[in-house]
């Protein structure tokens, strides 16, 4: 499933954020970091499932959009904690 919200925060925010989130705030289906570019960064779960969470920067604000077929719970709660720009 696909997952986008609009952010003030710049993306390397959002992508240290996600590190931090995935790793240390979802103990019974962690997520590990497994690849990290400018714009990106890919996690590997349980069972090998992946967390794919791109930044977008537009203007004043950035998009984020995250992709998962397990971590749609984990995902929502980590845009929770994520100030939006409605």
């Amino acid at each position: 499933m696909l997952h986008e919200m609009m952010t003030p925060l710049s993306g390397d925010e959002v992508i240290q954020r996600a590190k931090t989130f995935f790793t240390e705030r979802i103990p019974h289906n962690g997520a590990f970091l497994e690849h990290e570019g400018k714009a990106h960064a890919t996690f590997r779960g349980q069972g090998g499932e992946e967390i794919a969470i791109a930044v977008i920067p537009t203007g004043a604000s950035t998009r984020v959009r995250a992709s998962t077929l397990f971590f749609d719970q984990a995902i929502g709660r980590f845009f929770s904690t994520l100030p939006s720009t409605v």
